[in-house]
């Protein structure tokens, strides 16, 4: 990335079927990478990596969900356009297999393919393919180009963009990890048509994040055409997409190590990331809806502590209802003491001391770093008495 930025992010169009370009800038001496986004894009894969990277060489990361709908496809798209794949490697799909055994089998296998500087890591899938290629690729030969062809909602987003590596440990969600940034971000809208209900709506979860935290004409967006975008709208997609990455891209540029503004964009995540790890990073809870229940519960602890309206906590809640997003933790023995602590130890967390991004209203977030444990404790006590007696949660099991 440059200082200089650019203002192609501002003057982009949301236009369905066609390739949306946003000019991602930032600090010295990082490079300007695009985010490209529109529908049946995929299908340029080659020609749009081509145009912007110096490499033949490449090998594809993906999972045994992701493989089966588009390896052969991505694969002869790129062989077509002149590229060379040295391998496909294809990892377990699932949370919890985004970890120390996962990164050291995938990087002693791309060693001993003899891979070079040259070598372009490509990540094929969701934000666990995403997350693990890039800390692959920030690891192997002490730096490699990779990109990004997110498969889900979320990824498209959320983790393709900003160049967070990481994976999970007992202490933690992305407790280890780079800050590395891709060199392109292909999202492809129509790819989200393989993808199940259930994932469709934990990516919206990070959607609607983008208008909690600044804009509350994109919440009410949301409200008006969250359906449309869920039930296969592609230009809706793309404009949420769109929307999406422009906001993030703007705060990861001025903020790329999360020094500042960019923390913002974890409204709800230190609650959900506890859960996350609570449950065993397994299909039970999986990461947007973990996120979603964050969001509703940092507005609660919000509007017990005035920050904001009841009229705002149940306008999100409501939201998040019509969707069909959980607004609770699905059933478990929880214990508090435990949840507290992840809170805790929670990469934003300072001196032991928990950091929370809580909203002042919609459309306005707020770094919180002194909020009482007993608030925090009582809230934990209204949600969980809140947990239904009996909810299933269907796995997801594409991309």
């Amino acid at each position: 990335m440059t200082q200089k930025t650019t203002a192609a992010a501002d003057q982009a169009r949301f236009i369905s079927g066609k390739i949306v370009s946003v000019d991602f800038s930032g600090a010295a001496p990082k490079p300007t990478y695009d985010i490209v986004i529109g529908q049946n894009i995929l299908a340029e894969a080659a020609s749009l990596i081509r145009a912007r990277l110096d490499t033949r060489r490449c090998v594809i990361i993906t999972d045994s969900n992701v493989a089966p709908l588009y390896q052969a496809r991505v694969e002869a798209i790129l062989s077509a356009g002149g590229h060379t794949i040295l391998k496909t490697l294809v990892m377990p799909a699932g949370e919890n297999h985004k970890n120390f055994p996962q990164i050291e089998s995938i990087l002693t296998d791309l060693l001993a393919l003899g891979i070079d500087r040259k070598t372009l890591f490509i990540a094929l899938g969701g934000g666990v393919v995403g997350d693990i290629t890039g800390l692959a690729a920030s690891l192997a030969l002490r730096g490699v180009d990779f990109v990004q062809i997110p498969t889900t909602l979320l990824a498209q987003v959320d983790s393709s963009v900003g160049g967070k590596t990481g994976i999970d440990t007992k202490y933690g969600k992305n407790t280890i990890g780079t800050f590395y940034q891709p060199r392109l971000v292909l999202a492809d809208v129509a790819l989200l048509d393989s993808l199940p209900e259930r994932e469709m709506r934990a990516g919206y979860a990070e959607v609607v994040k983008y208008g909690l935290i600044a804009d509350r004409d994109f919440f009410n967006w949301c409200c008006a055409h969250g359906g449309q975008l869920l039930n296969a709208d592609h230009e809706a997609q793309i404009h949420a997409v769109g929307y999406s990455c422009t906001a993030k891209a703007k705060i990861v540029a001025a903020d790329e190590r999360e020094a500042g503004m960019r923390v913002l964009l974890n409204l709800g995540h230190t609650f959900g990331h506890a859960l996350e790890t609570a449950t065993g990073f397994s299909s039970t809870l999986i990461h947007g809806e973990a996120v979603a229940i964050g969001i509703a519960m940092s507005f609660r602890l919000s509007m017990n502590l005035g920050f904001c309206t009841r009229q705002e906590y149940e306008a999100v809640r409501a939201h998040f209802k019509d969707v069909g997003l959980a607004l609770t933790p699905p059933p478990g023995a929880y214990d508090i003491d435990r949840l507290i602590e992840l809170m805790s130890t929670d990469k934003k967390a300072e001196g032991g001391k928990i950091t929370l991004i809580l909203p002042h209203g919609i459309g306005r977030a707020v770094v919180h770093k002194d909020i009482d444990l007993s608030s925090i404790r009582s809230l934990w006590k209204e949600v969980l008495a809140e947990c239904p007696p009996n909810q299933t949660l269907s796995s997801p099991t594409q991309n």
